[in-house]
C-alpha cells in the first residue's frame, strides 16, 4: 500500500483542520517545502497537497506552494482545492502537479469535468469523494449534498476514472481510526478502483488494517503531525518502487 502524506495549506502555511472546520485550525509548519523535503528524505514518493484557501474561495490560491515543492523535490504531487476553471487546472499542471484532485466540481458541474477528462485524460485526475454519512460533501466540507457515495463513484467510473480517494469527514482530524467498513464496502463494490483511504488514521495498526482490506493507498496527515506515527514507520509501510505504480 502506498503511503501518501498530506500537506494542507492556508495562507501558505502547513495546517490541519478538524472535521473540515476552518475554525479548528492548527498551524504545524510555516514552511511547507521543508515538510515536503522531510517526507522525500524518508523515502516517500507521493504527496497529497490541498489548497484549503482555494477550496473555500472556489479558485486556486496557493499555487506558489505547489510550484516550490515541485521544483524543490521529486515527489509525485496531487493538488486539489479550488480547481473550478480550466485556467486553474492548467496552472496546477504547469506548476508541477502530476494529478489534479477534483471534488466539488465533479458534483456540481459534471459536464465540465467530463470535458476535462476527455481533453486531458482520466489518468491526470484524482477524484476526491468527501462523505458525511455516505453522502457527498463539497466546498471544503462546508456543504453536504443528497448524493450517495456509491452512485457518485459509479458515474465517474463510467467516464474512465479509476483513481479515487475518499474522506469520511466525520473521522477526519479526530484520530479515532478510519472508516474501515465504508472503505471495504467501496472496494468490494468497485474492485477496479485504485482506492485511497483518507481521514481518521491514528496509528500504524490503522494503516495495516487499510492495507488488509485492499486499499491501494492511504493518506496520512494529523497522525504524523501529532507524533502518533513517525516518518520511519510511514516509510516502512510504504510500498517500494515506482510511486506511479498504484496511481496510473
Amino acid at each position: 500500500m502506498l503511503i501518501i502524506p498530506a500537506i494542507d495549506i492556508i495562507d501558505g502555511k502547513c495546517v490541519r483542520l478538524t472535521q473540515g472546520d476552518y475554525a479548528q485550525k492548527t498551524v504545524y509548519n510555516e514552511n511547507p517545502l521543508e515538510v515536503a523535503k522531510a517526507f522525500e528524505g524518508a523515502g516517500l514518493q507521493r504527496l497529497h497537497l490541498v489548497d484549503l484557501d482555494g477550496a473555500k474561495a472556489g479558485s486556486v490560491k496557493n499555487q506558489q506552494v505547489l510550484e516550490a515543492i515541485a521544483a524543490g523535490t521529486k515527489l509525485v504531487i496531487d493538488f486539489g482545492g479550488g480547481i473550478k476553471k480550466e485556467e486553474d487546472l492548467k496552472r496546477v499542471f504547469d506548476c508541477g502537479a502530476a494529478f489534479a484532485t477534483i471534488g466539488s466540481l465533479a458534483v456540481k458541474n459534471e459536464t465540465l469535468f467530463a470535458a476535462w477528462i476527455q481533453k486531458y485524460g482520466a489518468d491526470k485526475f484524482l477524484l476526491g469523494a468527501d462523505v458525511k454519512e455516505e453522502k457527498i460533501a463539497v466546498a471544503g466540507w462546508l456543504e453536504t449534498t443528497d448524493i450517495g457515495i456509491y452512485p457518485f463513484l459509479e458515474k465517474y467510473i463510467g467516464y474512465g476514472l479509476i483513481n479515487v480517494f475518499c474522506t469520511d469527514v466525520s473521522k477526519d482530524g479526530k484520530l479515532e481510526g478510519p472508516s474501515i467498513e465504508l472503505y471495504q464496502n467501496i472496494i468490494q463494490r468497485f474492485p477496479a478502483l485504485q482506492f485511497i483511504a483518507s481521514g481518521g488514521v491514528a496509528t500504524v495498526d490503522d494503516l495495516h488494517q487499510l492495507n488488509a482490506i485492499g486499499c491501494s493507498g492511504a493518506i496520512v496527515g494529523k497522525a504524523f503531525y501529532e507524533g502518533r506515527i513517525t516518518l520511519d514507520e510511514l516509510a516502512r509501510i510504504n510500498q517500494s518502487g515506482n510511486p506511479k505504480s498504484v496511481i496510473h
